[in-house]
């Protein structure tokens, strides 16, 4: 049977989420080293709409599906594909970016190192919101903060995309671990997502609650704010702690460079699309491990329909530019 289904979100020119169209597109042919996947959820990132906006410019295909993530089932394989075969569920990211072809459509082909197993007992939709997140703090705690177990990490923004995320994995990863949220509503989400401690910042100051609950310094900063605020970073964190910043594109801010260097400070700043397909598969490997355990769980703020995708990338965009603080969590699509 020849398919020839293809749902799909996309645009032709950057602009506001109006520009996003639904329609079909072909079913794209799949590569020697692709799959063909069928999809069955896919989830929203804050790149994604910088990326349909225009605020990162990359070449882009025309047109151009959105999207970074997705989890489905693979319809078809390369002549010269070797780690996967008709019929297995997988999951994958860093899609959508460098002139690769996004996510958000019935059918996608995409290259089989980008891709990777998804558990038996793991839903796609799960899969679909943890993809990037999860990769992102894998990355930023191991291959940059090199996070011990028994070390204490404070969180800013621990409910939200990645934040509620890297709480989850530096918990599975045996650290203590300190969040950040806006109301007590989001302290508590931290604290069921496996945080230790949670600090509500409207009512306290972030600098004072980490003295009082980590009196000799947390080892791990992760910043998710888009200004990021260094003082405070190199106030709290212990002697020869490490900063992890992945957010603040245009950021500016001042920056304490004597005290950052006296206490033997580290800052590491990444991007998770950079990564290279091994270095994912190695993330993938323990991610799925704590998904199937269940000791790494989606935190999905909103579950909408692919035809909803200009609706999901407004929410998104509220989020994160427009500072709107009812957002906690992931946005998924299912196709």
């Amino acid at each position: 049977m020849v398919v020839t289904e293809n749902l799909a979100a996309f645009i032709t020119q950057t602009g506001s989420a109006d520009v996003i169209q639904i329609g079909n597109l072909p079913v794209p042919e799949v590569g020697p080293r692709q799959v063909l996947i069928r999809n069955h959820a896919v989830a929203v990132n804050p790149v994604d709409t910088y990326i349909r906006s225009g605020l990162v410019a990359f070449d882009l295909p025309n047109p151009f599906v959105v999207g970074c993530d997705s989890a489905g089932e693979i319809e078809a394989v390369g002549s010269e594909v070797s780690r996967f075969k008709i019929g297995d569920r997988v999951w994958c990211t860093n899609q959508g970016l460098l002139g690769r072809q996004g996510t958000f459509a019935t059918r996608i082909a995409v290259d089989e190192g980008w891709c990777f197993a998804l558990p038996d007992n793991v839903q796609p939709t799960d899969a679909a919101a943890l993809s990037l997140v999860a990769v992102t703090a894998h990355l930023g705690l191991f291959r940059e903060a090199k996070l011990q177990a028994g070390e204490t990490i404070l969180v800013i923004g621990g409910t939200g995309g990645v934040g509620s995320t890297v709480v989850q994995i530096a918990k599975a990863a045996g650290a203590r671990v300190i969040a950040t949220g806006r109301s007590d509503a989001k302290c508590q989400r931290a604290l069921q997502l496996g945080a230790d401690e949670a600090i509500n910042y409207q009512n306290e100051s972030i600098t004072e609650a980490t003295k009082r609950l980590a009196p000799d310094g947390v080892n791990v900063f992760w910043e998710t704010r888009r200004e990021p605020d260094f003082d405070t970073a190199v106030d709290v964190l212990a002697q020869r702690g490490r900063m992890v910043l992945m957010a603040g594109r245009d950021a500016r801010p001042v920056f304490p460079v004597g005290p950052f260097y006296v206490k033997e400070l580290s800052l590491h700043g990444f991007a998770m699309f950079k990564a290279a397909p091994q270095e994912m598969l190695a993330c993938a490997q323990d991610i799925n491990q704590w998904m199937a355990s269940g000791k790494l769980k989606a935190n999905i703020a909103a579950t909408l329909p692919l035809s909803e995708t200009a609706e999901a990338h407004r929410m998104q965009e509220s989020a994160t530019t427009g500072c709107d603080g009812s957002l906690s969590g992931k946005i998924v699509l299912t196709v």
